[in-house]
């Protein structure tokens, strides 16, 4: 690794002296505190920990962290490589991850959309890998054509990145389209409504039928050629896509792909894992198996034992996010218990319910949960769900009959109902 700087080194003396007090004094792993203190002292710090590694960053509303985790275990076929272990993707998490293994030649990076274009800078990443763009948290990310063309400027200061773009994604296209080295990935998008019209014209997007290296059959537009009425604009030719059990390749290779995860988003997030992958040189039938070695992220998709109900844990934080969790809902389980709340981690208006798509859990006992239980079951209500109101999430599964529970909760109410989990064990 390069050389830090005399000031780069104190403060990372200082970043682990101060994780190591939190750690002691029972708040956590300290990681967040070390990384803010490390970049008070020296703004630079993580300039000089990006150096000598290859990296690869991460971003999209959606999947950022399972495709990190899945990006890790591909890379790791090559050598050692530095991430997050939780998930924090901003410039503290960040430096923390960086500075925890300096010895890794490689890194894959989760990096909050808004910060992408700095962080690129900073870090100069070998690829970008861009999972998709659609409404979260309007009080803190703002509108999301802003943000579609400021992560298009940000990419365009780095020609020589490989981006690893969603062609099936309207705006994620948008932002790649004119980059100079892209590796285009056909990993679906389910949630269309953001992107009705073209981020370049404002004319209308017209969605027409299927082509070769499409999905064919599912719903919203995934897989479909799509073009803009209003700008030279369509649907890339993908280089990776998904074909059944298979992951279909450049010259027409194929490889079987088997995941330990749920859900059609996720083999999208392995595809896109494996093109990153590829593109730093690993072999891709072996980047393919390490995706697949991937069982749960920081307690998503993990079930576990409450009284008499084995509870599925699944997280979901905005509109796209919720309809993607909704598809993967077991329709035998005995409960599905859904627990929202509106603290500022969440964003704290809900409107977004009344995008969410919930009129299809016929024969589910369906429990509304979470602070802002009663928001959820006035949206319940109003799209025909039989529910039960409990705000507390753990009741909320005892409440429901015996057997396995599906729990889907947003990011306040899935932290804290692993926390009382964790006190209960």
């Amino acid at each position: 690794m390069a050389d830090i700087s005399v000031r780069g080194r104190i403060a990372l003396r200082a970043a682990a002296a101060a994780s190591w007090a939190s750690q002691k004094a029972g708040r956590g792993k300290g990681s967040m505190i070390g990384g803010l203190i490390a970049l008070q002292i020296d703004k630079t710090i993580m300039d000089q920990l990006g150096r000598g590694r290859r990296t690869v960053l991460v971003t999209g509303t959606n999947g950022k962290s399972t495709t990190t985790r899945m990006t890790t275990a591909a890379l790791s076929t090559l050598g050692d490589v530095a991430t997050q272990a939780d998930g924090a993707n901003m410039d503290a998490g960040i430096v923390a991850a960086l500075s925890v293994n300096r010895s890794a030649r490689l890194a894959a990076i989760e990096v909050d959309e808004l910060h992408l274009p700095h962080v690129t800078d900073a870090l100069n990443p070998a690829a970008v890998v861009l999972l998709n763009l659609s409404r979260d948290q309007l009080d803190r990310v703002g509108e999301i054509n802003m943000i579609e063309r400021k992560l298009r400027a940000g990419l365009a200061r780095h020609p020589d990145t490989v981006v690893i773009a969603n062609c099936d994604d309207v705006l994620v296209t948008s932002i790649a389209y004119d980059h100079p080295n892209v590796v285009w990935v056909a990993a679906g998008s389910g949630w269309s409504m953001d992107a009705t019209s073209c981020p370049r014209s404002g004319e209308p997007i017209l969605w027409e039928g299927e082509r070769e290296g499409t999905a064919a059959g599912e719903a919203g537009g995934v897989g479909k050629h799509w073009r803009s009425t209003g700008a030279d604009f369509e649907r890339p030719e993908p280089d990776w896509w998904l074909d059944g059990e298979e992951l279909v390749g450049p010259d027409a290779q194929r490889f079987p792909l088997k995941l330990a995860l749920p859900g059609r988003a996720n083999r999208g997030n392995a595809a896109q894992a494996v093109a990153a992958a590829i593109a730093l040189g690993a072999d891709p039938a072996a980047a393919v198996t390490a995706t697949g070695t991937v069982r749960e992220i920081a307690g998503r998709y993990r079930t576990v034992q409450v009284g008499e109900h084995a509870a599925r844990l699944l997280l979901a934080k905005n509109p796209a996010g919720w309809q993607e969790a909704l598809s993967m809902i077991e329709p035998t389980s005995a409960g599905l218990v859904i627990a929202v709340n509106g603290q500022v981690p969440d964003g704290e208006d809900l409107s977004w319910l009344w995008d969410v798509r919930f009129e299809h859990f016929e024969g589910v006992q369906v429990v509304a949960s979470g602070e802002r239980a009663t928001d959820l079951a006035v949206r319940l209500t109003y799209a025909g769900v039989e529910h039960t109101t409990v705000p507390n999430p753990l009741r909320a599964i005892a409440s429901c009959p015996a057997g396995h529970v599906e729990v889907l909760a947003n990011y306040t109410a899935f932290r804290d109902l692993n926390r009382d989990l964790e006190a209960k064990s």
